[in-house]
């Protein structure tokens, strides 16, 4: 027997294991895949010479402290700092946006002197709100309605977090909650060059446009928390290496292609897991990080929870349309009006979208039902920093873009899928000459590869869409954004709740906090 069982080997259920058997617990993790990692994993497609990021690619939101909390330096975890954006364009010209604000405002003058000013108080504001939001992503979310005095406290420590908010930045704050990106950048920037890349932040990832409700917070989450962006050693799987190692440090057990075929429930506790081999681990405590429809809808019996908790993860939306692109190439690409090889360029993130329009464009293609005729795509080179991934001269090209068809998570046209890589590819060829001719080998991975094989229901990376209407305490569920779940005993940790969206391990972090104050309660 167990003291707690974690379902899902990805960031969060690593995250929470090793702070679970640091604690002292016996903990087991059961992976179904024959790796651990979730969408966090550095693989092989290309043969073993060539180490590609599969899905998530960069480092974004994981907390400091975390990685000293679990020592993750200690089993390899280096991130290399990525650089700044750099937008090429077919015309021959290119937007750079280095992080010197004197070499930036030059570079945003060669298209707008106006931008160059504004992006000052871009910068300034996305700061200020920054600064109000992004304490409230490490927080476990107060059941707001609820009257019971314990739920009433969290509602105060609520106010408590924001009692730095004014008249003005309420109004801010609400803004960034309910506009589109587009609202917010057209108010500042007049260039198609700055609206295209500064609109990529609000809908990657995301079925939803530029012009959609809701994407402005989407940018700003992409914003916040301490961490500096960057490139993993060894790719994202060697974030989830180091994770998976310090876990079995403090006494965790970690079991690959063990997949979980049902948790079990005795009169509203759970009692442990069954894998689909029909094996049977107790434990008093299981912690899920699948997906919601995953975790409730199959390894549940509907009939053990709420009809109202059901509805809510009946109707969580997690469409995507987004396709990863990874690419082993013989040579760096080779941008018009760049000479040779420079770590701002090569080693930052280059944005394939020129102008807003065209990624509205893109997406609105993909709402009728077709794949994005111009798609557009985030680009990285991690291999410029990190000779391990491939051999020598040799690089690995990540592509995360956008769209497709949404329903391609159900069935995806394979022939339909290559036109559309071939597309992206040849939008790579139009502003970097020669980039089709480098490329030795590609990998593309559709919705319904995201889905069936990294279990991402829907191909949405972030286990649900980033909306206000599934945000803070509406993640997932009415009166379960606390991580907890209508089954005793049975929690939730996946990036579908709170403080999800991205590699944090803020979610598998915060159950521990509700899972050893439970344990204290109960004796």
């Amino acid at each position: 027997m167990y003291d707690v069982l974690v379902i899902g080997g990805g960031h969060n259920g690593l995250v929470a294991a090793a702070y679970l058997a640091k604690a002292g617990l016996k903990v087991c993790v059961c992976e179904a895949r024959d790796v651990v990692g979730g969408a966090a994993v550095s693989e092989h497609p290309f043969g073993p010479d060539y180490t590609v990021t599969s899905l998530s690619y960069v480092v974004s939101l994981l907390p400091p402290a975390l990685v000293r909390d679990l020592r993750l330096d200690r089993h390899g975890y280096h991130v290399f700092p990525q650089g700044p954006y750099f937008a090429p364009r077919a015309d021959g010209g290119h937007l750079r946006l280095p992080d010197d604000p004197a070499r930036r405002r030059e570079e945003i003058e060669r298209f707008s002197s106006k931008d160059a000013a504004a992006y000052e108080r871009w910068d300034s504001w996305m700061g200020e709100l920054g600064g109000i939001l992004g304490p409230l992503l490490d927080q476990i979310p107060p059941k707001l309605g609820s009257r019971k005095p314990a739920d009433l406290l969290g509602q105060a420590g609520l106010l408590r977090t924001l009692r730095g908010v004014n008249v003005r930045s309420a109004v801010d704050v609400t803004r960034i909650l309910t506009d589109s990106i587009a609202d917010l950048v057209e108010d500042y920037f007049d260039s198609d060059a700055m609206r295209g890349v500064l609109s990529v932040s609000g809908v990657i990832g995301t079925w939803a446009g530029p012009r959609s409700a809701g994407t402005a917070y989407v940018m700003l989450h992409h914003h916040v928390g301490e961490t500096k962006w960057g490139f993993p050693r060894g790719g994202m799987g060697g974030v989830t290496r180091a994770l998976a190692e310090a876990a079995r440090s403090f006494g965790a057990e970690i079991r690959t292609s063990a997949p979980v075929g049902r948790i079990g429930v005795t009169e509203g506790r759970v009692t442990g897991v069954t894998l689909e081999t029909g094996e049977e681990l107790t434990a008093r405590t299981v912690i899920t990080t699948a997906h919601p429809a995953i975790s409730f809808l199959r390894l549940l019996d509907r009939r053990d929870l709420p009809e109202d908790f059901v509805g809510d993860i009946e109707r969580w939306k997690t469409r995507s349309g987004t396709v990863k692109i990874n690419l082993a190439v013989d040579r760096l690409p080779e941008f018009r009006g760049v000479s040779g090889f420079d770590p701002d360029v090569h080693g930052g993130t280059i944005v394939l979208a020129e102008s807003l329009d065209d990624v509205e464009g893109a997406f609105q293609d993909a709402v009728a039902g077709r794949p994005a005729a111009l798609p557009f795509a985030d680009v990285c080179i991690p291999s410029v920093f990190d000779d391990s991934l491939a051999p020598e001269g040799h690089h690995i090209v990540s592509m995360f873009t956008q769209w497709v068809p949404h329903t391609w998570h159900d069935s995806q046209p394979g022939e339909e899928l290559d036109a559309y890589a071939d597309r992206v590819v040849a939008r790579m060829e139009a502003v970097a000459p020669g980039f089709t001719d480098s490329v030795l080998h590609r990998q593309v991975i559709g919705p319904y590869d995201m889905e069936h094989e990294y279990n991402l229901i829907g191909g949405n990376i972030f286990h649900g869409e980033l909306t206000p209407g599934q945000m803070f305490h509406a993640r997932p569920a009415a009166g379960y954004a606390d991580l907890r779940t209508p089954i005793k005993g049975l929690y939730q940790a996946g990036s579908a709740t709170h403080g999800g969206g991205g590699v944090t391990g803020v979610p598998g972090r915060n159950v521990v906090r509700q899972v050893l104050k439970d344990r204290r309660r109960r004796r």
